[in-house]
């Protein structure tokens, strides 16, 4: 299933695309949040589709889609989880996974624009796929972590690297921007994204491909991530985890290229959809 949020008369409701039908959900299911995950929502979802299917309302796909998961309590990210990304911004392999919060207020649509901060010098694109949780999950073994997955979705995860490196303190400072997490456009239930080790995953800027990798280059699997996650931190259902960018950030090419007003921004993983973002400066 391709679980999607969409606007319609002003509101964000969920629907459900299904052999590139889109149906309206909102008579049955309030939103897809934490209380839709943690009480077995998709299972009544699925329900709901095996019996009402034909009854439900066919919405057009031309709707405007917004981001698939109702804002989660966190959106934890994954840094440096590429070999390849890690060799060309001149990094160490990291002997453990690098991690970091990305603050909820930067969680945006698929095609929402994105906003480049005030003082910004280095704003930078990298696609990522991403896992939402399904069940409050605190210390659990790596072999036991797809009983809480409950599905995937595509991750623009940008990054201002000035804010980043030289503005002392974390990482977090060049994540959390306005605008800086789009995600979408749909979460595919983990049933349907059985083998998520060789998936393409690719960006391009004004049309030229800039990114293009494939997670079998990851240096710890996406299971590994979560339950090493697990272990410092409680994950609560319709949490987000971003498992790592590939090579070809804007930052990794020599010269560095870096994103400007106007500039448009597209990404794609296989299976989980595409985005195309507009570039603009911050305004007062």
């Amino acid at each position: 299933m391709k679980l999607i949020r969409f606007v319609s008369d002003k509101q964000i409701k969920p629907g459900i695309e299904i052999a590139d039908s889109r149906y309206d959900l909102s008579a049955h299911f309030h939103d897809f949040d934490q209380h839709f995950f943690e009480n077995n929502g998709i299972v009544a979802l699925q329900k709901l589709i095996d019996e009402q299917l034909a009854a439900l309302p066919v919405i057009s796909n031309e709707v405007p889609l917004y981001n698939p998961i109702a804002r989660p309590s966190k959106i934890v990210c994954v840094g440096l989880n590429y070999t390849d990304h890690a060799k060309e911004v001149g990094a160490p392999i990291p002997k453990e996974p690098v991690i970091f919060i990305k603050s909820n207020s930067a969680y945006s649509g698929p095609h929402d624009d994105i906003i480049i901060p005030k003082d910004s010098q280095k704003t930078d694109w990298e696609c990522e796929l991403a896992i939402v949780i399904g069940k409050k999950a605190s210390y659990v073994n790596e072999e036991d972590i797809p009983d809480y997955i409950a599905g995937y979705i595509l991750h623009n995860d940008i990054s201002e690297r000035s804010f980043m490196f030289e503005r002392n303190g974390t990482w977090d400072k060049g994540k959390g921007c306005d605008s800086f997490a789009p995600m979408g456009p749909y979460m595919v239930t983990a049933d349907e994204m059985p083998d998520i080790s060789k998936l393409h995953i690719w960006v391009s800027v004004n049309g030229k491909l800039m990114q293009n990798g494939t997670t079998a280059d990851m240096i710890f699997s996406p299971n590994y991530l979560i339950s090493y996650i697990t272990q410092f931190m409680t994950l609560y259902p319709g949490d987000v985890v971003s498992t790592g960018s590939p090579a070809g950030s804007g930052a990794g090419f020599k010269p560095p290229v870096f994103l400007k007003p106007g500039d448009v921004v597209e990404a794609g993983i296989d299976g989980l959809g595409t985005q195309r973002q507009m570039v603009k400066a911050y305004a007062e």
